[in-house]
């Protein structure tokens, strides 16, 4: 078991499955609940149920590692999970999954920017052509859906822009944390400005236990657990295990579930979908980086009143 948890394909597949599946069940939460309702419970209850193992890793963390676990978890835990939900208030399931694979694109271009990092000319490619794909998809999936709703899907491409920058500083500035304490600790961290949100939405003075309302609730529990608090654990043990290149690459594989869910759903299916597909499989052929990270990783260890950073 150990084995298959630590292989990056298995963790790209079932991270791939459960975040592609996040936009059929935000739609049918969207139902009942607020956007701002489904991104507060997403955090707070994801942070309650980690909180365990969360405040003692927060407790024992030097003040440098904490101050990049809170700046890493705002990027990749907590405003994320408020710009979906708000886009899908205008867009479909379908096309909400699309701008997200945008994710690689960013990881390279603020890698090399903030980071330096250079990339092989075959990830260019890849990125390139896994861009092409998604766009393909959301052009052939608006033909048959809905208008155009561009200004909510930037929500989206901002989403990735945010998923970019906490890929990089997971693997730059905290890659000597287990991906079990680094998820506790930012989901912890954040937990309680969600909370704070939730109350003064009227969550839960509003709240009526009505068959749609509990259906819908579901739907949310299932996102928060699965889609949120599991899906985004893995997602630091791949970033960390491989690069965050070739975790960014999961969301190139989301547009796909997210379009079968849709055609499940009733939505439109063409044969473009299908070539978009593979479009998208291959830029994840190319982007992938092949070459091992023999870095050993940061860790940081108070020294009196210092911390010191150590190799």
């Amino acid at each position: 078991m150990r084995q298959i948890l630590e292989n990056r394909w298995f963790l790209l597949t079932v991270i791939a499955l459960t975040w592609g599946s996040s936009f059929i069940l935000i739609k049918k939460s969207l139902v009942v609940f607020t956007p701002y309702e489904i991104g507060a419970v997403r955090v707070g209850v994801a942070g309650l149920l980690m909180s365990a193992a969360g405040i003692p890793a927060l407790l024992k963390m030097p003040k440098r590692t904490l101050f990049w676990v809170v700046v890493a978890g705002f990027f990749g835990n907590f405003f994320p999970l408020y710009l979906f939900p708000m886009a899908q208030t205008q867009v479909s399931s379908s096309l909400a999954g699309m701008p997200d694979s945008l994710v690689p694109v960013f990881v390279l271009a603020f890698g090399f920017l903030f980071f330096g990092e250079r990339s092989r000319l075959s990830q260019i490619a890849g990125a390139v052509i896994g861009l092409l794909g998604a766009g393909s998809l959301i052009y052939f999936s608006e033909s048959g859906g809905q208008g155009s709703q561009i200004g909510y899907a930037l929500l989206i491409v901002l989403a990735a822009m945010s998923y970019g920058i906490n890929a990089l500083l997971i693997k730059e500035k905290v890659s000597g944390l287990s991906s079990i304490k680094l998820t506790a600790a930012v989901f912890t961290v954040w937990m309680i400005p969600s909370f704070v949100i939730l109350y003064f939405t009227g969550f839960v003075q509003r709240f009526e236990a009505t068959p749609e309302a509990v259906e819908a609730l579901g739907y949310l529990g299932f996102l928060t657990v699965f889609g949120t608090a599991i899906a985004m654990l893995l997602y630091y043990k791949l970033i960390q295990n491989t690069t965050p290149v070739f975790a960014s690459t999961v969301s190139y594989l989301l547009p796909i579930i997210a379009v079968l869910w849709g055609v499940a759903d009733g939505e439109q299916f063409t044969i473009w979908y299908v070539v978009s597909g593979l479009m998208i499989l291959a830029g994840i052929y190319l982007i992938q980086d092949e070459k091992p990270d023999n870095r050993p990783p940061k860790s940081y260890r108070p020294v009196g009143s210092r911390t010191v950073k150590t190799a």
